[in-house]
């Protein structure tokens, strides 16, 4: 068990793990934002029977959060209380079965896609235009260019708080856009997703298509998470956002993208703070103009400065 040398009230009463506990861990190097303050501690399981095993003996007043790759996700400057869970390497294993491709929680959905496509399956080429990892997948129902994990789900495994692991058929997620109702304890190992026989050379030309799409109308490469906000019923957020006279509109160094405006970005200084009191200027600016009230589809997580922690 690797610990810093800080020690908060509880490290003391964490279960001795196999991988590593790391208190005071920085967040910010983990969020595709590059901003937010740090865990109280971090954890990154050896593998299954490592989390299983943390998870039945952790004490239950100890919150617990878990985090993918952190492309949607913001973290609020004040930290996050108790123990983050990462999912590593152990995780993100990737097989294909005949036409099933299974994959670990912590697999890059865009890794899935080409993995499939070298088998020649088809059926998951969206999840190449799909930021993060299966885990994340899940519990939103992350989708793009018309299909979502709902469409070729089969089953997925996960932990519960207490070290109990469940199987989830498409049922028991109650499936909506851009979200699920799986039980918020949950933690997502594993899921196997339905394809079938497809030609290579198509599959692959699809995926490039999709690839070529984000790339020209999305501002990869910068410092931003997913899409910031659900499209509301029968609407695009982008357009109203565009309508709302917010593209470009900036707090400190935090921007509503020129290039695609359901996007936010840091460019190079912004705190949380600043990102979310941007994305909240905008929500405010679209309901006056629209009468339309957009959701937050970025996870928020963590304190605020002036609630605690060291950021």
């Amino acid at each position: 068990m690797m610990v810093a040398t800080k020690h908060y009230a509880f490290i003391d009463r964490l279960p001795h793990v196999k991988g590593r506990l790391v208190e005071d861990a920085p967040l910010s190097r983990l969020s595709w934002f590059k901003t937010g303050g740090p865990a109280d501690v971090l954890f990154e399981p050896a593998d299954e029977d490592d989390l299983v095993a943390f998870l039945r003996r952790v004490p239950s007043d100890i919150p617990l959060t878990i985090i993918g790759v952190g492309s949607n996700l913001l973290v609020r400057d004040g930290g996050v209380e108790g123990v983050v869970i990462r999912l590593g390497r152990a995780f993100s294993e990737i097989k294909i079965r005949a036409d099933v491709v299974k994959a670990g929680a912590a697999a890059m959905d865009v890794h899935v896609a080409r993995e499939a496509a070298k088998g020649g399956l088809s059926g998951l080429e969206f999840m190449v235009g799909v930021p993060g990892t299966v885990g994340g997948a899940l519990r939103m129902n992350a989708g793009a260019y018309g299909r979502e994990i709902k469409d070729v789900l089969i089953h997925a495994h996960a932990v519960d708080r207490y070290g109990h692991v469940h199987e989830l058929r498409p049922n028991d997620f109650d499936f909506g856009y851009r979200s699920s109702r799986a039980a918020k304890d949950l933690i997502f190992l594993r899921a196997s997703f339905q394809a079938k026989t497809g030609d290579e050379a198509a599959i692959r030309a699809r995926m490039s298509e999709i690839s070529t799409e984000r790339q020209e109308s999305q501002p990869i490469g910068t410092r931003t998470g997913g899409s910031t906000f659900k499209n509301p019923d029968g609407k695009k957020a982008w357009e109203l956002i565009d309508a709302a006279g917010c593209r470009g509109l900036r707090v400190g160094d935090a921007q509503v993208s020129e290039k695609h405006c359901n996007f936010l970005i840091n460019h190079g200084a912004a705190t949380a703070e600043d990102i979310e009191t941007l994305g909240e200027t905008v929500r405010e600016r679209v309901k006056e103009a629209t009468g339309v009230t957009l959701e937050w589809e970025l996870a928020i997580i963590g304190r605020n400065r002036d609630e605690g922690g060291d950021a």
